[in-house]
């Protein structure tokens, strides 16, 4: 064991990838195992490996995490990225919480029949235009500071960037309202764990095609 966290997951983004970009964040290196059959991941539940019968999984510190908010709270805390007390974090939470709402409609969208991806596509617009990115274009605005929380990059810097990106690969005009999320955008990419995350050949995924689709279906299919 190289004591490098191990991700046991799929070859693409799916639910992994928010925690990929938190360990990417925090300058961690990290091992990925991937899944491509139905048989692998049953001899994982056989094993006892995973707790609620589902992945992701984390191998970090001993522990066998599952649960993709649980891992990604144990991460943001070990890498000092859940803020300085319990106001920050409680604001970090619902900030992260707010996103992962968002970023559900995207993690979705893949698996949407093709009668419904124009009207799922027109719902990811909106609401990142008129319920979520303007939470975040406020926030900024009113602290004038670099991140959401206490000046100090967090953990929902890091959900809010990635959430940003998934969105403008669907609707590349979508900041065109919210400048401050322009200049945070910018900033985000040019600190350095982030733009190494950013190039060709990171651990980043590529927005999920028809095969990832397809592997998804047979590896979970009941």
């Amino acid at each position: 064991m190289s004591g490098k966290p191990r991700l046991t997951y799929l070859n693409g983004r799916g639910r992994m990838e928010s925690i990929r970009w938190l360990l990417a964040a925090a300058g961690v290196e990290f091992e990925e195992f991937y899944l491509e059959t139905k048989e692998q991941y049953d001899k994982l539940i056989k094993d006892g490996f995973l707790l609620f019968q589902q992945v992701p999984l984390v191998e970090i510190d001993g522990m066998k995490m599952v649960q993709t908010r649980a891992i990604m709270s144990y991460i943001a805390g070990k890498y000092n990225l859940h803020g300085k007390d319990l106001k920050e974090r409680a604001l970090i939470d619902m900030y992260v919480e707010g996103i992962s709402d968002l970023m559900q409609m995207i993690l979705m969208f893949p698996f949407s029949p093709p009668d419904a991806k124009e009207k799922n596509l027109e719902s990811i617009k909106e609401r990142a235009t008129n319920r979520y990115f303007p939470v975040f274009e406020k926030v900024l605005k009113q602290h004038g500071q670099d991140f959401l929380v206490g000046n100090k990059f967090s953990w929902a810097d890091v959900q809010l960037m990635e959430a940003i990106l998934a969105v403008e690969e669907k609707v590349p005009s979508v900041l065109s309202g919210f400048p401050q999320l322009q200049v945070f955008k910018t900033k985000m990419s040019n600190m350095p764990t982030i733009k190494k995350f950013l190039q060709p050949g990171s651990p980043r995924k590529p927005p999920p095609d028809a095969h990832y689709v397809e592997t998804v279906l047979k590896v979970f299919k009941k």
